[in-house]
């Protein structure tokens, strides 16, 4: 998964921070697991809801610095 990340939109790219690993779990449990595991200690970017294209998402920087995103497709 990719994306742009223009200076316009308030981006500032350095080293560390233009990389996501993107984990697509297959229920919400299992989303809502993994998203609080990986976030303890770090920084929720995102919280955890229903976005506009259907998934359930969120997104975080673990206690590490490593950046994750979280999409799971399973209706609520």
């Amino acid at each position: 998964m990719g994306s742009d990340a223009p200076q316009s939109m308030g981006f500032r790219v350095s080293s560390g921070n233009s990389v996501y690993i993107n984990v697509m779990p297959d229920t919400r449990e299992e989303t809502r697991r993994l998203f609080m595991a990986l976030s303890e200690g770090g920084i929720i970017e995102q919280e955890l809801q229903d976005m506009f294209w259907g998934d359930f998402y969120g997104s975080c920087r673990d206690r590490f610095g490593t950046q994750w995103m979280f999409n799971c497709a399973e209706k609520a």
